[in-house]
């Protein structure tokens, strides 16, 4: 009976989750719920310098949000916050200890101007620098600073099979006596990772292809210390348009900032499964669907291209799905964010169903609707075209019409509109377009009585005596 599945995602805290890392994220976490395994959340601060709290806090919130919780961890700032690299190096100088002790690795007195000078030999040489063993057969001097190195074994190459990008392979002539703890106890990638991952039991480690080139010696490390190698999935990148990697001038990367734009975590989560990721040609799926299909034997082993319409289309398709209470729920901070005071009511729900099929994201229903929360802010160009004199007639006649009607409702407005139109030997839009211009500031808006219904009688009223003041002015 094989091990339960493990897996985990390792950020370092340099910055907000981007896209790539909230995919990779994302893959390993649907591969738990797949096969009721354990997702391991690790923040891997151990660059000290470029490690920030806001940037694991940023992490954090990109995850939540996008509602990918982790299974373990210590009890720090909730049931289980993750864990850090920082709070287990006595674990890192524990299993550097056994590899010395075994002579499996050693320390390395060589100081950072001799080796720059080897570096820079190479450089002028053309060649690739590659640690010559200087201190291998050096005895052990806890009291000179050191580094340790793991020793490499006499190999040929390294092979082993990527779920993926199938078998790979690294000849052992391009590799050297990497340093695994530097002077100050601080392990480097490589060793950390590995302990890590033995000590949480990982047994697929599927991350960003662009540590590819790390594995080879990771697996040399696994086999040092006399654990089994776990499976691996290196995951391809995500490029811009242009093919080059992902960054910001393809625009936003930060999954926070997908949030404060008004995206749905459902169509963020959808849209990065499927970059990369296919079931048949299913383009829409639930959280559900994608825990109950996904598996990494339909990630596809080439680069996938970010394509910002077609994330909005996505999101704009999942906005369609939700109910018109949810939609309004999920609106409402927005609303807010954008300085509007607006309750969460009945009225508000029946804007979220009236924009539901015109918005994008909730920013631009926001956007869309704004001019029912707010003040009308008159387009020049609409008002110049629509709200002259000869507006007069169909302003008046839809005025008073309203003020004459005891309770609105969608069939009496269209009588009045259709009155209005025929009394002035205009078409239906030379009626609606001067008055819609009146009631929300421009010429786009929902139809032109569930414009009137959500304004109310007052309010409506109110802003067509405004336009026909102007349009006498």
């Amino acid at each position: 009976m094989s091990a339960p599945v493990r897996v985990r995602f390792a950020p370092s805290p340099t910055g907000y989750l981007h896209i790539g890392g909230a995919r990779t994220a994302l893959l390993n976490w649907l591969w738990a719920r797949h096969t009721g395994g354990k997702f391991v959340l690790r923040v891997e601060d151990t660059d000290r310098e470029r490690s920030t709290e806001e940037a694991v806090r940023a992490i954090l919130d990109g995850m939540r949000w996008l509602g990918l919780d982790w299974d373990e961890g210590p009890e720090v700032g909730g049931p289980f916050g993750p864990y850090f690299q920082m709070q287990r190096l006595g674990l890192y100088r524990e299993y550097a200890e056994r590899l010395v002790k075994s002579g499996k690795a050693y320390a390395c007195y060589c100081s950072k101007d001799h080796l720059d000078a080897q570096r820079d030999q190479a450089r002028a040489e053309k060649r690739q620098f590659i640690y010559p063993g200087t201190c291998r057969e050096e005895g052990y001097d806890p009291s000179r600073r050191h580094v340790i190195r793991f020793r490499l074994p006499k190999i040929l190459e390294v092979t082993y099979t990527d779920l993926v990008k199938g078998p790979i392979t690294r000849p052992g002539s391009t590799l050297q006596d990497e340093v695994i703890v530097r002077a100050d106890g601080v392990p480097l990638y490589n060793f950390g990772a590995v302990v890590d991952d033995v000590t949480m039991q990982i047994n697929l480690v599927a991350r960003g292809d662009d540590h590819v080139n790390n594995t080879a010696i990771q697996v040399l490390l696994y086999e040092a210390l006399g654990y089994p190698v776990p499976a691996f999935a290196h995951l391809p990148m995500i490029l811009g348009a242009d093919k080059t990697r992902l960054s910001k001038r393809h625009g936003a990367t930060s999954v926070t900032a997908y949030r404060d734009m008004g995206f749905l975590p459902e169509a963020v989560v959808n849209y990065l499964v499927r970059l990369g990721w296919s079931h048949g040609d299913q383009e829409i799926f639930t959280l559900a669907e994608l825990v109950e299909h996904f598996g990494f034997d339909h990630v596809g082993d080439t680069a996938g291209v970010f394509n910002p319409e077609k994330m909005l289309w996505v999101n704009q398709t999942w906005i369609k799905t939700l109910s018109p209470q949810e939609l309004a729920r999920r609106a409402l901070p927005h609303y807010r964010a954008a300085g509007l005071e607006v309750a969460d009511d009945a009225r508000l729900v029946e804007v979220a169903r009236v924009f539901q099929e015109r918005a994008k994201t909730l920013v631009e229903l926001v956007a869309q609707s704004r001019c029912f929360f707010a003040p009308v802010q008159m387009d020049p160009k609409a008002k110049e075209k629509f709200l002259g004199p000869d507006s007069l007639p169909v302003l008046h006649g839809i005025r008073d019409g309203i003020a004459a009607t005891a309770a609105l409702e969608a069939a009496g407005l269209e009588k009045l509109f259709h009155e209005v139109a025929a009394a002035s030997s205009l078409g239906l839009g030379k009626v609606a377009q001067p008055v819609r211009v009146a009631l929300t500031g421009g010429t786009a808006s929902p139809g032109i009585y569930d414009v009137v219904l959500l304004l109310g009688r007052e309010e409506s009223l109110k802003r067509l005596d405004d336009a026909i003041r102007s349009a006498r002015s």
